[in-house]
C-alpha cells in the first residue's frame, strides 16, 4: 500500500510537470503556424496522463483524457484546424485535466457533469475538423469498396482486413521494388495483453507510422480466443508494418512512436535497402554504406526472414539480433534515468544542516586564532582543508535548490493571453534570461508579484490598438520580462512601450483619497512610488483586473518578505519599467565582517568594491546634505554607520577610519565609514522578520563564530536611510569644503 501510494505521488508529481508542458505548447499554438514538433509535445503529455491514468483506475481522468486526446491527435493529421476558438478550448480541457489529477489525487470522484461542457465542445471541434466518426455500419461494404477503404490513411488503422490485404501488398512489393532514395522498414508489433488497462491505443502508434510514409498493416489474429472466452479489455492482436519511408526517417523516429509502450510490447524493427540498380558507368570508388549504419545496431532487433541485402552488414546484424533485456522493446528500453525525485523536506533539512556546519567551522576558526602562532601547524592547514571542503558543500547544497526561473516565466503567457483578451488589447510578450537560476524559496513567491505587475502593465500601461496607431506605435503592445544575475542577485525587470505613468492623475488620485495632503511638492520618483501604497489605484471602476487598489501593495510587501526591493522607472509616452531586485539564495553567504564601535556587521561580499583609509584632503561636503569623497576620480557618498544606528565609542573621522567603497545593482556607490574590517566569512542568513521584525539598512541576522549575533546590511537600504537624514557626521577640520582634484588613494 505504501508503495502504491508513493508510485502515485511520482504519477502526480509527474503530470503537474506535463501540464505545464501542455499549456506552454498551447499558448503557443496559433492558427495559421502550427508546429508539427509542439503539437506532438502536447499530445504526448495528454498521452501520459492518460496512460499512467489508466494503470491506477482513475477512469474519469482517463475518459476525459482521451477526448482531448482525440482531438490532438485530429490536429496532428491536420483533419482538426486550428482556430482561435479551438485554441481556447484547449487551453480549458488542460486547466479541466489539472483539475481532474486534484480530484484523484485526493481520492473523490469529480462532481456530476464537470467534464460534460468541455467534451462537448471538443466533440464539436472533431466533428468540424472534419475527423472520422464511429457509426455502426447500414451494410457490409463489398470487397472493392473494402479495399478502397484500406487504402485510406484513416481507415483499418488497425489493420483488421490485414490477411487479405497481406497478400495484395506482397504482389505488389515484388511488382513495385523500393524506388530510389527510400528505405523499406518492417516493424513488428506485438503488444502485451493488458496493454489496453494501461491506456495505450494501438491504433495511434500504426496511425504514427503511416504519417512516416507509404505504410501496409498487416494484423495477426491467431492469438484469438473463441467468442466465449473473449475478454474485451485485453488484447489479442499483433501487427506488422511495411513502411516505405524516405531517406531522412531513421530508427529514432519510428522508435519515437513507440515511446510510451517500449516496456510493454515487444518489437522489432528492421531496414532493407533497394536493390542497387545496373550501373551504367563504373561503379564509384567509395563502397556502399551497410544498411544497419543507419541506426545504431544494438538498438535494433533484426527479423530472422529478411536477409541483409548489402555486404558488410552482417556482423551488425548478428549482433542486433540478440535478445534484449527485459524483454523490453524500442529505444527506450535499457535507458536509466539520471535524475530522482527528493522530497523538499529533505532538502531543507540538508541546507539548515549544512548552516549548522559552517557556523561549527566558524567557530573553531575563532578558536584557533588563540593558539600560538607557528605552532600546531598540521592542526591548521586541516582546519584551512575543512573550510575549503565545507564551502564546496554549501555551494553543492545550494546548486541543489537552485531553479531556473522558467518555471515561473512560463505561466505568464497565459496570463498576457487572458488580460489581453480582456482589455480587448493586443500584446506580445517577449521573455529572456529564463534559465537564470535562484534559490528554490525565491521562485515559489514570484508568482504573485509578477502577476500583479504584468497585470497592471497591460491595463494601466499599454493604450489599445488604436490609440497606438495614432500615436506612431505598432497596434501590438509590447511587455519584455527578463531575469540575469548582478552583484550577487537576482534582477528582474517587466518593461512595457506603453503610455508611461500618468503622473499628475496619480498624484490628483493620492491627494483624494487621503494619502497625500493637499499642496505637497513630490519628485517624480515619490510620484511614481505612490502606486505601492495600500489602497491605491488609479481605475475609475473596478474590474476583474484592476480597482481594488490591492496588487502593487501585494508586489511590494511580497518582495520586501524575501529581502527585496522594487523601483520603478517611467517615461511619458514611452512606457514604463519596473526593476525587482532580490537575493539569490536565503541560505548561505559570503560575507564581510566589520566592527562598528563594539557592533559587528556583514557586507555581503558581492557588494564590496574596496576598503581605503582616504586623506583629509579627499574629503569634501555639500552644504546642508552630505559628505562626499574623491575615488577614482568620481564623489562617492559617505555614509556613517554609527550615525545611522545611533552607535556610540564609533570612529568618527574618516581619516583614522576605514571607507569601504560598495556597489548596489544598480551600479551606484557608496562609501561606508567603519571602525575596521575583521575578514572574510561564509555566514549563515536568519530572518529578522520571521523571528523579529523588519529594519531599514538590514537585510538579515547571522551567528558568527564567537556565538555573537550580526546584522547582514542591506546596502540600498542603507544609501535610503542616509539620503532621509537631516544631520551629518563632522569632518575633520583639515577637510575642505571646496571640491578638489582627485588624489591619490591609500589601499588598505
Amino acid at each position: 500500500m505504501e508503495d502504491l501510494s508513493r508510485f502515485k505521488q511520482t504519477y502526480f508529481d509527474e503530470s503537474a510537470e506535463l501540464l505545464e508542458v501542455a499549456e506552454a505548447g498551447l499558448l503557443r499554438l496559433t492558427p495559421g503556424e502550427v508546429d508539427s514538433d509542439e503539437v506532438n509535445a502536447i499530445f504526448r503529455a495528454v498521452h501520459s496522463i492518460k496512460g499512467g491514468g489508466g494503470a491506477f483506475g482513475f477512469t474519469e481522468l482517463v475518459a476525459f483524457a482521451h477526448e482531448f486526446e482525440t482531438v490532438m491527435d485530429g490536429v496532428r493529421n491536420n483533419t482538426v484546424p486550428v482556430t482561435t476558438e479551438l485554441v481556447d478550448t484547449l487551453i480549458r480541457a488542460n486547466d479541466l485535466l489539472g483539475q481532474m489529477l486534484a480530484y484523484a489525487r485526493e481520492g473523490d470522484p469529480a462532481p456530476a457533469g464537470t467534464t460534460d461542457g468541455t467534451v462537448a465542445a471538443l466533440r464539436r471541434h472533431l466533428s468540424g475538423g472534419g475527423a472520422p466518426q464511429v457509426q455502426a455500419p447500414a451494410a457490409a461494404p463489398a470487397a472493392p469498396a473494402a479495399a478502397s477503404v484500406y487504402a485510406d490513411d484513416e481507415d483499418d488503422e488497425a489493420g483488421l482486413f490485414g490477411d487479405a490485404m497481406a497478400a495484395i501488398a506482397a504482389a505488389r512489393a515484388e511488382e513495385d521494388p523500393v524506388p530510389p532514395g527510400k528505405l523499406r522498414w518492417t516493424i513488428v508489433f506485438r503488444p502485451r495483453s493488458d496493454l489496453l488497462m494501461s491506456g495505450n491505443e494501438p491504433a495511434f502508434m500504426l496511425r504514427a507510422l503511416r504519417r512516416l510514409g507509404d505504410a501496409t498493416v498487416e494484423c495477426h489474429t491467431g492469438a484469438l480466443p473463441s467468442l466465449q472466452n473473449l475478454e474485451a479489455e485485453l488484447l489479442h492482436l499483433s501487427w506488422t508494418v511495411t513502411l516505405i519511408a524516405d531517406a531522412d526517417v531513421d530508427l529514432d523516429k519510428i522508435n519515437d512512436v513507440f515511446e510510451f509502450v517500449a516496456d510493454d510490447c515487444d518489437i522489432r524493427i528492421t531496414a532493407e535497402a533497394p536493390p542497387p540498380a545496373a550501373p551504367e558507368a563504373p561503379p564509384p570508388v567509395t563502397d556502399p554504406v551497410p544498411v544497419a549504419a543507419a541506426a545504431p545496431p544494438a538498438l535494433v532487433a533484426a527479423v530472422p526472414e529478411t536477409p541483409p541485402k548489402t555486404p558488410g552488414a552482417d556482423a551488425p546484424k548478428a549482433e542486433a539480433a540478440r535478445p534484449r533485456p527485459n524483454g523490453g522493446g524500442g529505444e527506450h528500453a535499457g535507458l536509466t534515468s539520471h535524475t530522482i525525485r527528493v522530497d523538499l523536506d529533505k532538502i531543507d533539512r540538508l541546507v539548515n544542516m549544512v548552516g549548522e556546519m559552517v557556523i561549527t567551522q566558524a567557530m573553531i576558526a575563532e578558536h584557533v586564532r588563540e593558539l600560538p602562532p607557528g605552532e600546531f601547524q598540521e592542526l591548521l592547514e586541516g582546519l584551512e582543508q575543512l573550510a575549503q571542503h565545507t564551502r564546496e558543500l554549501r555551494e553543492s547544497v545550494m546548486s541543489i535548490r537552485a531553479q531556473p526561473v522558467s518555471s515561473v516565466f512560463s505561466r505568464m503567457p497565459r496570463l498576457v493571453r487572458e488580460c489581453a483578451a480582456t482589455t480587448a488589447k493586443e500584446v506580445q510578450l517577449v521573455t529572456s534570461g529564463e534559465t537564470t537560476e535562484v534559490d528554490k524559496t525565491v521562485v515559489e513567491n514570484l508568482v504573485d508579484p509578477l502577476t500583479h505587475m504584468i497585470r497592471n502593465s497591460i491595463d494601466h500601461g499599454l493604450e489599445g490598438p488604436e490609440e497606438r496607431e495614432r500615436v506612431g506605435k505598432p497596434r501590438a503592445g509590447t511587455v519584455h520580462l527578463s531575469a540575469q544575475h548582478r552583484s550577487g542577485r537576482i534582477v528582474i525587470e517587466i518593461t512595457d512601450d506603453g503610455r508611461g505613468i500618468n503622473r499628475p492623475k496619480v498624484l490628483s488620485k493620492a491627494i483624494e483619497k487621503g494619502l497625500v495632503q493637499p499642496g505637497a511638492t513630490l519628485s517624480d520618483e515619490e510620484i511614481d512610488n505612490l502606486i505601492f501604497l495600500p489602497g491605491f489605484s488609479t481605475a475609475d471602476q473596478v474590474s476583474n483586473l484592476s480597482g481594488r487598489g490591492v496588487g502593487m501593495d501585494v508586489v511590494r510587501r511580497n518582495i520586501t518578505s524575501l529581502g527585496g526591493r522594487i523601483g520603478v522607472y517611467s517615461t511619458p509616452g514611452e512606457g514604463s519599467r519596473f526593476v525587482l531586485s532580490l537575493p539569490l539564495t536565503l541560505a548561505v553567504l559570503d560575507g564581510m565582517v566589520i566592527s562598528v564601535g563594539e557592533e559587528r556587521f556583514v557586507l555581503p561580499l558581492t557588494n564590496i568594491v574596496e576598503s581605503l583609509r582616504p586623506k583629509a584632503a579627499d574629503l569634501h561636503g555639500l552644504v546642508g546634505k552630505c559628505d562626499v569623497m574623491m575615488a577614482r576620480g568620481e564623489y562617492v557618498r559617505l555614509v556613517y554607520l554609527h550615525q545611522l544606528f545611533g552607535i556610540p565609542g564609533a570612529v568618527a573621522d574618516p581619516t583614522r577610519a576605514l571607507v569601504v567603497l560598495v556597489e548596489t545593482e544598480d551600479g551606484s556607490r557608496l562609501g561606508l565609514v567603519v571602525d575596521e574590517v575583521l575578514g572574510q566569512q561564509q555566514v549563515v542568513i536568519k530572518s529578522l522578520e520571521a523571528n523579529f521584525r523588519r529594519l531599514d539598512g538590514v537585510a538579515a541576522a547571522t551567528i558568527l563564530g564567537d556565538g555573537r549575533v550580526a546584522l547582514i546590511l542591506d546596502v540600498a537600504g542603507l544609501r535610503e536611510m542616509s539620503r532621509h537624514m537631516d544631520s551629518r557626521a563632522p569632518r575633520p577640520p583639515s577637510s575642505p569644503v571646496a571640491a578638489l582634484p582627485a588624489p591619490a588613494l591609500e589601499p588598505v
